[in-house]
């Protein structure tokens, strides 16, 4: 994600969202609430960073290629809901907005629906198509997504052909690797698999098939 100022109009009472800006998340959640010309904003660890332009090149064919295998595991488990480009408030520095989140929908989930509709608390698994925001998702926000207990972090990293699947091990990150058939298998979510190859090369038929084997 990098820096776009919008050009649309300012409400004069209130002060914009630059970025680059630090402030608190309660000022962060302030600002931008107030400002509905601003689409895309996120505080990663007190800092302010604004969208650019998404292109469907590098960032829409993938986001809904990632968000159909999770929403066909979510259609086998009932008990299980996920969520595209919305607010989740993670601590006092990080309110973001990532592509995807799966969570689970029990009391006992560590993400919960606020009375206003955002998530409070890290959802289970947080997926992120990543282009120009490479560093940014695999530094900062991993640290933040780290710290807060995500289990599981997924960054598509299109412009290098990859898919990185991180999993929370004992406070770290631990990178899964893909079996002999280049299928990775969710230690979160039962019977969630996403076969690599397939969806790097955009074969969403070959990538359902996998999951729908699993299910």
């Amino acid at each position: 994600m990098s820096a776009l100022r919008s050009s649309l109009p300012v409400p004069d009472h209130v002060p914009r969202l630059d970025a680059g800006d630090v402030m608190s998340r309660a000022e962060f959640h302030r600002r931008y609430a107030q400002h509905p010309e601003i689409k895309s904003a996120e505080l990663i660890e007190g800092v302010v960073y604004l969208a650019s332009p998404l292109r469907a090149r590098d960032h829409g064919d993938q986001d809904l290629d990632m968000s159909a295998w999770l929403g066909a595991y979510r259609a086998s488990h009932p008990d299980i809901r996920g969520s595209s480009n919305a607010t989740v408030i993670l601590d006092q520095d990080n309110e973001v907005q990532p592509d995807i989140s799966l969570r689970r929908t029990s009391v006992s989930a560590s993400s919960q629906m606020t009375d206003g509709g955002y998530l409070e608390g890290p959802p289970e698994l947080i997926v992120e198509i990543s282009a120009s925001s490479t560093s940014m998702d695999l530094h900062q926000k991993k640290n933040a997504y780290r710290r807060n207990g995500v289990q599981e972090y997924i960054v598509w990293r299109v412009l290098d052909g990859a898919i990185d699947w991180f999993a929370l091990q004992d406070g770290q990150y631990v990178e899964l690797i893909p079996d002999a058939n280049g299928v990775i298998e969710s230690a979160v979510f039962p019977g969630l698999r996403l076969d690599v190859p397939a969806m790097l090369a955009g074969e969403l038929e070959n990538v359902l098939v996998v999951q729908s084997a699993a299910s």
